[in-house]
């Protein structure tokens, strides 16, 4: 193989499956297998087919349909097991058999209870039993992070020697750090004879947090195989993250001697079939796949971003598979997103007074909540164009009290022509004592014929939008009002009604003259 090619081994269908609660049955294994057959993955490890039949069928299922990808099998070196695995990947077009033994002296001494001469002896005789069913042998020393260099390099040439063409370097347990790892590639490339017949790659886990950096400093040292799975999924901590890896290979080419062939613009839509299946949802600020690894808030970040993406973004997002990034509108925007993403919106600012009085409504709105969506951009302009309005009733304070076997009462504050006005009534709720506390102060003797409540957006921080409709004298008119509270919304909205009133700027009731 070309040494610089970047070969990725993909277990998530293995290894992943070993997260508690992610196990795949045989057709979600197939839908995950195809989308990483799609996505160029080399090799796709399906399974254990020793472990239950109905992993064997799975592996042998995968072995069936997938044709660009090597389909492996993994297997102890013991007997049955490589039997086993050599006739679940026969269908496939290309089979590869992944046998493994611990060589730690823990492991050596307290788990398989051998001596280090009989280590190597079952080893050179599973490389040599699964050479009856494929060329295509792998074989990883277990627990090798903890393992003695010396010992490596013995049972290595002896298995390359029997004819195993790909050498797997486990961290098992996570227990390395990226420098001492990456120095262990080295030696093992250097000091074992015949390591030029075979491929160095890594299998690192993420106890520690290192997974992907050991693999990464494994790669600098001349590894040239990266196992890894879609959102790290993997036992105890997880595996290293595929996405992770060919994404920092991708975009450090001036440091890495090599790069993948994987069409990377199937990292997404691979990540999210990974997690829709295993229930292993990626949290948002996760690298490459996360809600939030392409959106900003800031407002020093969003305007670098606007004058020039790469000032705050060292990939593209359409090349992991994301539509474009994400200017999240909130608190910490500044005036050039906001007036950016109106534009986009197709909302026009008359002035740049009218553009300053919607920024400081939209800062006001981001103070009560998070994430400003589209549609709560298009309710402050309404509420804008509604108070441009010649308004003679403004809502000054609203303080409402309700409690369980109580009545509701609600105290107002209206600013009418100048002056200020307060009254207090009790009511059904807090929406009828707020609107009779209006009525109180207002005395506009109109009748309530419509009131209705619209969720702008979704979440328990969404904005509410009150629409209320009104008679008096055969006008009618519509009064709206949009606040994250909805008792405050709805005085907006009655306010509004009120003040249309007031100037007649109503329609006539259809039944009393032209509409």
């Amino acid at each position: 193989m070309d040494k610089e090619k970047l070969i990725i081994f993909d277990t998530t269908l293995r290894d992943g499956e070993q997260s508690p609660g992610a196990s795949m049955t045989r057709d979600e294994k197939i839908r995950i297998a195809r989308a990483l057959e799609a996505m160029k993955v080399d090799i796709i490890e399906a399974g254990f087919p020793i472990a239950s039949d109905g992993d064997f069928e799975a592996v042998k299922a995968v072995a069936e349909i997938v044709r660009d990808s090597t389909v492996c099998g993994l297997a102890r070196a013991v007997k049955k097991d490589i039997e086993r695995a050599g006739e679940a990947i026969k269908p496939a077009n290309s089979g590869r058999i992944h046998t493994f033994l611990a060589t730690s002296p823990i492991h050596m001494k307290h788990k398989l209870r051998m001596t280090p001469d009989e280590v190597v002896e079952a080893a050179v005789k599973a490389v040599r039993m699964a050479r009856a069913y494929t060329d295509n042998i792998e074989f990883s020393p277990e627990d090798a992070g903890r393992s003695e260099p010396d010992f490596l390099c013995r049972i290595i040439e002896a298995v390359i020697a029997e004819g195993a063409t790909t050498i797997n370097i486990p961290d098992t347990v996570g227990y390395n750090i990226p420098h001492q790892f990456g120095e262990l590639i080295k030696q093992l490339i250097e000091r074992v004879p015949n390591s030029d017949k075979a491929v160095f790659s890594v299998h690192c886990h993420n106890d520690l947090g290192l997974a992907v950096a050991n693999s990464l400093s494994a790669v600098l040292a001349g590894a040239r195989q990266v196992e890894c799975t879609i959102n790290g999924l993997g036992e105890r901590a997880g595996n290293a993250s595929l996405e992770e890896i060919i994404m920092a290979v991708r975009t450090r080419k001036d440091a890495f001697p090599c790069d993948s062939t994987l069409d990377t613009t199937q990292i997404l839509t691979c990540s999210k079939l990974v997690a829709g299946i295993t229930g292993f949802n990626v949290q948002p600020n996760k690298a490459i796949v996360g809600a939030n690894a392409f959106a900003h808030e800031s407002g020093i970040h969003q305007d670098g971003v606007l004058k020039s993406r790469e000032t705050y973004e060292i990939m593209r997002p359409q090349d992991v598979g994301w539509a474009t990034n994400r200017l999240v509108l909130g608190k910490h925007s500044g005036r050039n997103a906001f007036k950016t993403r109106m534009t986009e919106l197709n909302i026009d600012f008359s002035s740049e007074q009218e553009l300053n009085e919607v920024f400081i409504r939209f800062k006001t709105l981001a103070d009560k909540k998070h994430d400003i969506f589209d549609e709560d951009l298009q309710a402050l302009v309404t509420e804008s164009a509604l108070d441009t309005e010649n308004e003679s009733i403004k809502l000054v304070s609203l303080r409402v009290c309700c409690e369980t076997g109580e009545t509701p009462n609600a105290t107002m504050t209206l600013n009418i022509n100048g002056k200020e006005q307060k009254a207090e009534s009790a009511g059904d709720g807090p929406v009828d004592a707020c609107f009779k506390a209006i009525e109180k102060i207002t005395a506009t003797g109109v009748n309530l014929q419509l009131y209705s409540v619209n969720a702008i957006t979704t979440g328990t921080d969404s904005q509410g939008e009150v629409t209320v409709r009104v008679e008096k004298d055969g006008y009618i008119v519509n009064g709206q009002g949009a606040d994250t509270d909805i008792v405050i919304a709805s005085a907006k909205s009655y306010i509004n009604a009120l003040n249309k009133v007031i100037n007649n700027s109503g329609r006539t009731h259809p039944q009393t003259g032209d509409v």
